[in-house]
């Protein structure tokens, strides 16, 4: 350990430090990367490190498949995927401005951010309105998990901008992490485009997404609870006592959670060997995320440190319900949109880990507003309790 700075301070820089690498890297691929769509030969920074990273096989059978899809609704798509760029570049001088408390800058930056997000996350929904789910780039499951991303995406920056506006910097803070968060999945997905291939010689694109859309939601939500909890250094939250997870409601998500993995795990292992892909794609990361959140709240209990406590109990029920949301979700989307269940299930898989941390943001936002309005109530019973008819001290009565 260096001189007096903690493991977890160097870790949380080496973090920072990684993404803010990412995002400077995937900025100019997001900016090109529909050029070619327009202007077919058009450059694409992407395509051509994708080309001799992978092959220029897997690049041309990506543009193939994509090219369809696209091309009903490529204008929204340009502005959705420039100003993507845009977002990348803004979202680390928005965290950058926040350490450091440059407050000026963080609120300009901050501005420029939620109206870009909503532009761009606009281009994506006419792109979504404008295509059957059956006929989008990678098929229906694809396009539910883009949608539900879309859509956490927006709620996520609004109750952002709604708490800053309050006055609420903590909720502020969460809630543009996640917003964040679910924004990295493109890039995210880039990489696994490269990465995959390696791992699975001959899987196509199609495969990739889908082993992608099995784990990226859980991660990137994941990523914004580690990088909340690490810059949230209080032990205690004034007028926060007791929890709302006490260890029957934990026992129960577990219970409930365990179901949901047994469910789950069937139908994937009756689908050969790319079900037991796609099984392993979501259950290594789903573990290693129950293990570090687990750890982490016996640990923070254990020094007293109450409200880190709770909120990474709140994290880990919600977590240990993912995989009952899912089992319950892929019956409803099959109905919904006429899927077979193998489809429905990869897209109930591929929602449920990010749908339930939205959740949890939203309960731990809840505990917090509860607790404000706990120490408002103390504070004013004192003045209740002094608060009522003045004394007489001498009238005109007392004096004849």
């Amino acid at each position: 350990m260096e001189r007096g700075r903690p493991a977890s301070t160097r870790w949380g820089r080496a973090a920072a430090l990684a993404v803010t690498v990412v995002c400077l890297a995937y900025a100019p691929i997001a900016v090109t990367e529909l050029w070619p769509y327009a202007r077919p030969g058009a450059p694409a920074l992407g395509e051509w490190v994708l080309g001799r990273t992978v092959s220029p096989e897997f690049v041309a059978e990506a543009v193939r498949d994509r090219t369809e899809p696209y091309a009903r609704s490529l204008v929204p798509l340009i502005v959705h995927s420039v100003l993507g760029g845009l977002l990348m570049l803004l979202g680390p001088v928005q965290l950058l401005s926040a350490v450091r408390r440059r407050i000026r800058l963080h609120r300009a930056a901050g501005t420029a951010f939620a109206v870009t997000v909503y532009a761009s996350m606009a281009g994506a929904a006419l792109y979504l309105v404008r295509t059957p789910p059956e006929e989008a780039f990678s098929g229906a499951a694809f396009w539910i998990v883009l949608a539900t991303i879309l859509v956490g995406t927006v709620g996520s920056v609004t109750f952002g901008v709604l708490a800053a506006v309050r006055g609420f910097p903590d909720l502020h803070q969460r809630w543009t992490l996640l917003c964040y968060g679910f924004l990295m999945t493109a890039p995210l997905l880039r990489l696994e485009w490269g990465a995959l291939p390696r791992l699975y010689p001959g899987l196509d694109i199609l495969d990739v997404n889908r082993v992608a859309i099995m784990h990226l939601g859980a991660l990137v939500s994941f990523g914004a609870l580690l990088a909340s909890r690490a810059l949230d250094h209080r032990t205690a939250v004034p007028g926060l006592t007791g929890t709302w997870c006490p260890a029957p409601v934990l026992a129960a998500a577990h219970l409930a959670g365990a179901a949901g993995l047994a469910w789950l795990t069937v139908p994937f292992l009756d689908g050969g060997t790319a079900g037991r892909r796609l099984l392993l794609a979501y259950l290594v990361p789903y573990g290693a995320m129950y293990a570090v959140i687990a750890v982490r709240a016996v640990r923070a209990r254990a020094r007293g440190s109450l409200w880190a406590a709770e909120e990474w109990t709140l994290h880990l029920a919600a977590l240990c319900l993912a995989p009952a949301f899912s089992a319950v979700t892929a019956p409803v989307l099959e109905r919904a949109f006429g899927l077979d269940r193998p489809t429905a299930l990869i897209a109930g898989v591929g929602i449920g880990c990010g749908v339930l941390a939205y959740a949890a943001v939203t309960v731990v936002s809840l505990r917090i507003l509860h607790a404000r309005e706990v120490v408002k109530r103390r504070e004013a019973r004192p003045a209740l309790v002094h608060t009522g008819p003045a004394p007489v001290t001498g009238g005109e009565g007392e004096r004849a």
